[in-house]
């Protein structure tokens, strides 16, 4: 043990030397460069200083994230225009949403409606049928529940009943899709108008300046340019939006037609 605090102190007296060495090194090196110095600026002073070029550093531009440069060019696109664009999304958005929802909601299985109406009519009659129809949601019940209120008269009766409702159910499905069909015509249309008045204001700088500065011109432009490129994208988002729904009501139709044939099938069966 004592060899080895022994060993250890000899070890710490040389790393504390070798330490204390180093500025002492250090302070003889800088007298020197300073001598040195000196003489160079002695004999510097005799002839003409001559100034060299400062190099910039480039500068690292921060990179920003998605929203933060979306939200750097929706202002630098101006807050006019690119307003009624951004109410435009909004607006279709909404709607969109809405119909969404409510297509979902109106979505049934009327293959199975059918066959539970069917047995309806044969255990129970015309109004266990009607029941059937009343708990069950979506418009093939609805249409279903019309054309077994009206099947007590005839069968040309409630064929009638039948159409015209389908008609009503089918309007339902449409409501306020043609607003999203015009936010998609309007959003662009809205966009290339700030692209032209920014084209104007960008002559008008050029005209007031009596130059043709590339600056005044790029601005410009640049700012004009943004609104388009904004209204694009609103109604593309909207086109994809629409036309799933344009598919969806679709399907939902054909479903309401397969199935009022089906009815009808049932109906002149249960009339033998």
């Amino acid at each position: 043990m004592k060899r080895l605090f022994s060993l250890l102190g000899i070890m710490t007296i040389l790393f504390v030397q070798s330490i204390q060495a180093f500025p002492l090194q250090d302070d003889a090196e800088m007298s020197e460069v300073q001598d040195s110095v000196q003489t160079m600026d002695a004999a510097e002073m005799e002839q003409p200083v001559m100034e060299e070029p400062v190099m910039e550093e480039p500068v690292e531009e921060e990179q920003l994230n998605f929203h933060q440069e979306l939200k750097k060019r929706f202002i630098e696109g101006g807050p006019g225009f690119m307003g009624i664009v951004l109410l435009c999304l909004i607006l279709g958005l909404a709607i969109a949403i809405e119909r969404i929802i409510y297509l979902n909601l109106s979505t049934s299985d009327s293959e199975k409606l059918t066959a539970e109406v069917e047995s309806a009519i044969k255990s129970g009659g015309v109004k266990a049928a009607k029941e059937v129809c009343r708990n069950t949601p979506g418009p093939v019940a609805s249409i279903f529940y019309q054309g077994l209120d009206r099947s007590n008269e005839s069968i040309e009766s409630a064929e009638k009943a039948v159409i015209a409702y389908g008609g009503v159910q089918m309007g339902q499905l449409e409501k306020n899709v043609s607003w999203i069909s015009l936010f998609i015509a309007l959003a662009p249309m809205l966009g290339f108008m700030g692209t032209v008045i920014g084209m104007i204001q960008a002559f008008d700088k050029i005209e007031a300046a009596g130059d043709m500065q590339p600056s005044l011109v790029a601005g410009g432009i640049k700012v004009a340019l943004l609104t388009t490129v904004f209204g694009l994208i609103v109604a593309i988002i909207l086109q994809i939006f629409y036309n799933y729904i344009i598919a969806k009501i679709d399907s939902i139709v054909n479903d309401m037609e397969n199935a009022s044939i089906s009815l009808m099938d049932i109906l002149v069966n249960n009339k033998k």
